[in-house]
């Protein structure tokens, strides 16, 4: 296998990318050749560069009509969008949250800020995601709805309040096997759509089918704000209460400083949402070369044995924010992303599965059979729009 890496994984690399040691292809890198230039100084000439402006509520309105949801809510970055999400949906101190075992550790650590336990759950390895056969197995074992309609975790005694299914690497979950799973057990569903802003399952954005769901405007995503993130729900109550609590939760009191709740201030500014609106105007563009990309892709993997490319599931679209591969085993993968690396190729191993980090390593969980071999074997490639 290191004959192959090194005779025909590199140099299809090298070649397709453009890729050398002295110009090494990063994994994501952001594009501004739109608009950006021009709001971003509009911005600045307005002097409304902070928390207030019309950009902010621009971009909440086009992200919205984009999505295909009631209301959008932009905050500072993707982790302060899950978090205030939980915190909409009643998650509290002692409850337990369904999450993914391979994941990115901000969906457990908004967990932790609410001083709840994440319940780590299998992956499915054709969606990347959540297994929701696995986890309704899971629950069939270990879970009673009271009569008052609580989840109950009869090991732990604690209620599990919400599930957070992540869209991992754009590829989304299988939703309606999740809701079915969700609604039997009366389990909110949180979407973490950090990384799957263009996706659809089924005709319908992701984010918008559970009862609130987040984004992320990192530099590394499809769009971005710098930093920054969104939530997105179709209920427009919660929607009104999101924002709410985004800005400190203050009440407009003729110039007073009155404030109704313990509110976090969570707030975009003016000046990332300017930058927003330009990207926002370029997605199109941009799903489309990435894409135009992972067929390329496709159709180099296609041609290896013992390593294959991950398709968008079927029924769903994916926006392919992270081409990834599988290989056979772990020290394949560690040969090619050795040799990859040496070869200005700048791939990435997935992250190291949430209760094998130190601060979750005593949290509830199921079998992970599948999420470990994920781990093990995934690589994702260099997947940049203009790359396509």
């Amino acid at each position: 296998m290191t004959d192959f890496i090194d005779k025909k994984l590199v140099p299809d690399l090298q070649k397709m990318l453009g890729a050398s040691v002295s110009s090494p292809v990063h994994l994501h890198e952001p594009r501004f050749d739109g608009r950006e230039r021009e709001y971003v100084l509009d911005c600045l000439d307005s002097t409304f560069v902070s928390s207030i402006g019309a950009y902010v509520d621009r971009l909440e309105a086009d992200l919205a009509a984009y999505m295909g949801v009631k209301r959008a809510i932009v905050v500072a970055n993707g982790t302060a969008a899950l978090h205030l999400a939980l915190v909409a949906c009643g998650v509290e101190a002692g409850d337990e949250v369904l999450v993914p075992a391979l994941t990115f550790v901000a969906t457990a650590n908004a967990v932790a800020y609410q001083h709840a336990t994440p319940h780590f759950c299998d992956s499915d390895p054709v969606t990347l995601g959540l297994c929701p056969r696995k986890l309704e197995a899971h629950l069939a074992e270990i879970a009673d709805v009271t009569d008052d309609g609580r989840c109950i975790n009869k090991q732990t005694g604690k209620q599990i309040k919400a599930v957070i299914p992540m869209h991992c690497f754009g590829h989304p979950v299988d939703m309606d096997a999740l809701m079915q799973v969700a609604n039997r057990y009366h389990i909110t569903v949180v979407e973490d759509a950090a990384e799957s802003l263009g996706s659809f399952y089924k005709g319908t954005h992701t984010g918008g089918i559970g009862r609130v769901g987040t984004l992320s405007f990192n530099g590394n995503k499809t769009i971005t704000t710098g930093g920054g993130g969104a939530l997105v729900t179709n209920d427009e109550e919660l929607g009104e209460r999101l924002k709410h609590l985004s800005t400190t939760a203050k009440v407009s009191s003729e110039g007073f400083f009155r404030h109704a709740a313990v509110g976090y201030n969570y707030r975009m500014p003016n000046l990332n949402a300017a930058l927003g609106c330009a990207q926002l105007e370029q997605l199109p563009v941009y799903l489309k070369q990435k894409r135009d990309l992972a067929h390329q892709y496709r159709d180099i993997f296609a041609t290896y044995n013992d390593v294959d490319f991950i398709a968008e599931p079927e029924g769903s679209q994916s926006n392919y924010w992270l081409c990834t591969a599988r290989f056979k085993d772990a020290e394949t993968l560690g040969n090619a992303l050795k040799k990859t690396h040496a070869a200005g190729v700048m791939t990435r191993p997935v992250w190291d599965l949430m209760p094998d980090l130190v601060m979750y390593k005593n949290c509830p969980q199921m079998n992970l059979d599948h999420a470990r071999a994920l781990s093990q074997t995934l690589m994702s490639l260099p997947s940049s729009p203009f790359l396509s």
